[in-house]
């Protein structure tokens, strides 16, 4: 493999329904951060069928380049053609870095592209950067320049990891949703659009839609909510998260809750934030009975405001809120609600 034939940093651009997800942009901007630091350019690889026109808005949030997969085969997503797309994509323009968004398809399409085209994948990174491998030098070892520094939680969120595929390209990692930040747009910014299609044969692997049935999500999406009132092991019982709903009922905010909650069988994993739940950047959040480890810290500390409400003064939470109060949440919390309704009455 001829590493300085890879050029430029790619990003698959999931989109359902023709509709693009929120992720791709995510990984535009990221894409243009790590293309500045190697000056290179990004490309956006855009798959499904009847999907050119969304080209644009991709280049609205920062491609350079729009290649486009367009075929009667990928009007619905399935392992078989998409892999086959990227792969075909990946194999004839040789990009630097591949980044595909860690979304139910995103993890189901990166790992088997990869496969593919004989490189490695690193899963579900919170951070990227651009730098020398191995990250300290080692005798007898190269140190290679420009390499992409992949960051995950990994042993269950206990710990962080960084990773590097110094010897194979491209160097592909699947992102969180909602830890990389979206660039401003760019007003009127049209794509350059490169058409390819590899060409689709179905086989034996190609599965079969026999019914799409589309099913309400009753939980709420806290990685868009404007408001979390999030509590941890602390609020103390299941039950006792009442005190956290009428505060976020008063505030029309939502409630989140921490690892231990979840694990407790208290509130759902889709509610869980921190490293191995999702990450979140509410205007306010109030984290309520929480300790602060790093592992929640690190998916709620790019929050406008945090306010923290703890029995522990010594709690590590306090490090990276704005406001803290120290004392008894069953006693505060019905307190700061009650407040709030008066004031909202007195307006």
């Amino acid at each position: 493999m001829a590493l300085e034939d890879y050029k430029g940093v790619y990003i698959y651009a999931e989109q359902v329904d023709n509709v693009l997800s929120n992720i791709s942009f995510e990984l535009l901007g990221e894409a243009k951060r790590l293309a500045a630091v190697l000056n290179t350019e990004v490309t956006a690889v855009l798959i499904g069928s009847n999907v050119k026109d969304l080209a644009d808005q991709l280049a609205v949030y920062g491609a350079d380049k729009v290649i486009v997969v367009d075929d009667p085969e990928l009007k619905e997503y399935r392992t078989e053609p998409y892999a086959h797309a990227l792969a075909s994509v990946i194999n004839e323009y040789k990009p630097d870095i591949m980044l595909v968004g860690a979304t139910p398809i995103g993890r189901d399409l990166g790992p088997t592209v990869s496969a593919r085209v004989a490189t490695g994948l690193t899963a579900d990174c919170t951070q990227l950067e651009i730098g020398k491998f191995p990250l300290v030098a080692l005798p007898g070892q190269e140190q290679k320049d420009n390499q992409l520094l992949m960051t995950r939680p990994a042993f269950g969120g206990n710990t962080i990891a960084t990773i590097a595929c110094p010897n194979n390209r491209p160097q592909m990692a699947t992102v969180r949703p909602g830890v990389m930040q979206k660039i401003d747009p760019i007003k009127d910014a049209k794509a350059n659009v490169i058409e390819f299609n590899p060409g689709f044969t179905p086989n034996n692997k190609y599965v079969e839609i026999l019914e799409i049935v589309k099913n309400t999500v009753q939980t709420v999406d806290i990685q868009q909510a404007k408001i979390l009132v999030s509590g941890g092991r602390g609020v103390g019982s299941a039950e006792n998260f009442k005190l956290l709903d009428d505060l976020a009922a008063v505030l029309n905010g939502t409630v989140s809750c921490s690892r231990a909650v979840v694990d407790s069988g208290w509130k759902p994993k889709d509610l869980q934030v921190g490293q191995t739940g999702k990450t979140v950047r509410p205007h306010v959040y109030f984290a309520i009975g929480i300790s602060g480890a790093i592992q929640h810290v690190a998916g709620m500390e790019e929050s406008d405001i945090i306010i923290a409400i703890n029995k522990d003064e010594n709690a590590p939470i306090f490090d990276v809120a704005d406001y803290g109060v120290v004392g008894d949440l069953n006693k505060i919390v019905p307190e700061l609600t009650a407040a709030i309704k008066k004031a909202l009455a007195e307006k």
